[in-house]
């Protein structure tokens, strides 16, 4: 109350009166009812983050390639353009494991999703040598695992784990990592 009463009294009548002589008759604007669309995104939910960050991480292995690998002795692989040493250099421990990863309790989907999303984590972690640790049970995962990374491009070789890492139960594998930052 007391703001009113000041503001009416600092502007006099005569200064309002020259007030509206200076301006003149008015007409007053008409207000433009033009209301632009916005285009409001919807914040990602934690699903869709998971979803995407899946579907990069996702690589489509096949259950129907039967690589030719050899059955007797213990289970190995060398890509062609990859020097057969390090095959042993994975049997005799030289490389440890960066990362680990234990499928025990997934099923063939799970552990093809997992194994994938390894791979991927490979890339972003700058891990050269991978640890799998399949089991025997059934010998389902045994025998699928070597099959599916074979056909991943990244994966140069892999052996059967020493028994410090899991022995018949696990393998070692070496992966090719893309960018200049190669560690050892």
């Amino acid at each position: 109350m007391k703001m009113k009463n000041i503001k009416k009294k600092l502007i006099s009548t005569d200064n309002k009166l020259l007030f509206k002589e200076a301006v003149g008759k008015i007409k007053p604007l008409k207000v433009d009812t033009i209301h632009f669309a916005k285009k409001v995104s919807k914040p990602k939910t934690h699903t869709q983050l998971k979803n995407s960050k899946k579907t990069i991480a996702q690589f489509h292995f096949s259950d129907e390639f039967e690589p030719n690998l050899n059955k007797q002795g213990p289970m190995k692989y060398v890509r062609a353009d990859v020097n057969s040493y390090e095959a042993k250099n994975l049997r005799r421990g030289v490389y440890s494991p960066d990362l680990i990863l234990d499928l025990h309790g997934l099923d063939q989907n799970q552990s093809k999703q997992e194994i994938a999303a390894l791979l991927y984590a490979c890339q972003k972690e700058h891990a050269q040598c991978i640890c799998i640790i399949h089991g025997l049970g059934s010998r389902i995962l045994k025998n699928k695992v070597p099959h599916w990374l074979v056909q991943h491009p990244d994966v140069m070789a892999f052996h059967q784990a020493p028994l410090e890492w899991g022995g018949n139960g696990a393998l070692l594998a070496l992966v090719e990592l893309k960018d200049k930052f190669n560690k050892r």
